[in-house]
């Protein structure tokens, strides 16, 4: 089965940093990670970006007592890794702000680098959520590789008003994680039901995370495709809980 093409070439990518902390690791794309064409999906690569992330805290021996919610992410895409294919990637941490960091990963194939996500994730309070500040810690370990780069945590995609087509996306037990709402990688998820009715895929795809769906929502999906961009809503009570843009 043919794929659909990536259009446009997306930006550059950033260089891995010169110094700090660079952590490495690799996966194989497995039948599950895949679409019926064998294209890596964009659910599948939140999980392996989340698991390098906790793979990487794990391996400098991270012990703070605060957590992470990603608060929205950015991937570009140079090509699409596809199954069976072994993927490197490399994680740092790119940029900082007073309660939250950016984590930039580049997953690279057999031929080089085909994909580069940024997300930014807000440090949290385990217990209700607050928002804490970074801590000497974490300067320590992941400043370095930052050189001083400062980040916001502000969200920009607009509402949908006048999204053009909309229907439930009903949620499943699976869908919630230790957090107790619905794991980022299923907004993801989302984004494909979409994709998988267009002979076409972005080379940059943007997600932003307004409010976590929790058990009880009814979320609607909403969609609006013009001047070359798609663009993603989940809602629910009337409030926007996510959002993506796809170019």
């Amino acid at each position: 089965m043919s794929q659909p093409t990536v259009t446009g070439a997306g930006p550059a990518f950033t260089a891995d940093p010169a110094d700090g902390r660079l952590f490495r690791t690799s996966r194989v794309v497995r039948s599950v990670d895949v679409t019926p064409a064998g294209r890596l999906r964009f659910d599948a690569l939140a999980r392996y970006l989340q698991q390098a992330a906790e793979d990487d805290l794990a391996d400098a021996g991270w012990a703070e007592t605060y957590t992470w919610l990603v608060r929205r992410a950015s991937v570009a895409v140079r090509g699409y890794p596809a199954h069976r294919d072994r993927v490197q990637l490399r994680t740092f941490c790119s940029a900082t702000g007073p309660r939250w960091a950016e984590r930039t990963t580049t997953v690279a194939g057999p031929a080089g680098d085909l994909i580069q996500a940024t997300a930014v994730w807000v440090a949290i309070t385990a217990a209700d959520g607050r928002p804490v500040p970074l801590g000497d810690t974490f300067h320590r370990i992941y400043g370095p590789s930052t050189g001083g780069r400062q980040v916001s945590a502000r969200l920009s995609h607009p509402d949908p008003v006048g999204a053009a087509e909309g229907r439930r996306w009903p949620l499943r037990a699976s869908d919630f994680d230790t957090a107790g709402h619905v794991n980022n990688s299923i907004h993801w998820a989302a984004v494909e039901d979409v994709l998988a009715g267009l002979d076409w895929l972005p080379s940059v795809a943007e997600l932003e995370y307004h409010r976590p769906v929790l058990p009880g929502h009814d979320p609607r999906l909403l969609t609006e495709r013009a001047d070359g961009q798609l663009s993603v809503w989940l809602c629910s009570d009337g409030q926007r809980m996510a959002s993506a843009v796809l170019r």
